[in-house]
């Protein structure tokens, strides 16, 4: 009849408004929301994992529980992320491990395909910015993770990455005569070394990562979990961005490197305290990358 009906839609909207005043007053008691509750009261297994199934779908809307599983593979993936950005970091180059020189012989190629390397000891190795013949010893900061960030620039974006080398090596100052070049003694190129500046920008996006700072990147670019390409397309957006900044503040010479890059360190900061800050660049590297 009307009259049961009544009856318990009335009940059901007090049990309802009852509940709810309960998990506030015992939210306020115990300073916990109830999924906190449950973590922190039922041991590990089913039961634990049932209560909080019925809570997030059971007493919420459907959205509630793809959100929150979102969220929480974001959240995990991050962690994982750095554990395997670590990895990499700490691996050292090592010249007697095939893939390494592998690795690395395609890094050349990849810059230039035009220019065969004569030998694997050799000057030309300067050409794209190594510090001497041997490019293994300027990995040790970064161990692997410096030569796979460059490679992945290389591969990913090679006309971005072959057009920021060239820049790196073009004279600075080309309306001066070569008088006025000697007398000044500007160096001789836009400033800094291809490839070591990309192993100190890997080492400004490694600690971006592990302070946190990228999380609001990769939670806006990653709908789920995100990976070592997300963190290395990162990589390749810091390095173009740096060439740009890098030429904007005109400095004198590469003395004048830690300052830039302080500046620049500040200037990605400042950005990424924006909650829907996304480094999202038009890069070849990004596009399959970028809202998956």
């Amino acid at each position: 009849s009307f009259d049961r009906m009544f009856v318990q839609v009335c009940l059901y909207f007090y049990c309802k408004c009852l509940w709810r005043c309960l998990k506030f007053v015992v939210r306020k008691l115990t300073g916990r929301c109830e999924l906190q509750r449950i973590c922190y009261n039922i041991k590990p297994g089913a039961s634990r994992t049932m209560k909080i199934a019925i809570q997030c779908l059971g007493s919420s809307p459907t959205e509630l529980g793809v959100s929150l599983q979102a969220c929480l593979l974001q959240i995990v993936g991050y962690r994982n992320l750095i554990a395997e950005v670590e990895k990499l970091r700490r691996e050292p180059y090592d010249s007697e491990n095939p893939q390494h020189e592998e690795k690395l012989l395609k890094l050349w190629k990849c810059l230039k395909p035009d220019c065969p390397l004569e030998a694997r000891i050799s000057k030309q190795w300067c050409e794209i910015g190594f510090q001497g013949d041997d490019p293994k010893t300027d990995f040790r900061g970064m161990g692997l993770l410096g030569l796979y960030n460059l490679l992945y620039f290389a591969e990913r974006d090679a006309a971005i990455a072959q057009q920021v080398l060239s820049d790196s090596l073009q004279p600075k100052y080309s309306q001066f005569s070569k008088a006025e070049w000697e007398k000044k003694k500007f160096d001789k190129a836009i400033g800094y070394s291809f490839a070591i500046v990309g192993i100190n920008i890997t080492d400004l996006a490694y600690n971006l990562l592990v302070s946190g700072a990228l999380k609001t990147h990769f939670y806006n670019v990653a709908p789920e979990a995100p990976t070592l390409s997300h963190f290395q397309q990162t990589f390749c957006y810091l390095m173009h961005e740096f060439h740009k900044f890098w030429i904007e503040e005109d400095p004198l010479d590469i003395m004048e490197f830690n300052r830039v890059r302080e500046k620049f360190h500040k200037q990605i900061l400042k950005q990424l305290q924006n909650p829907d800050m996304a480094l999202c660049p038009h890069f070849a590297a990004s596009e399959s990358l970028i809202n998956m």
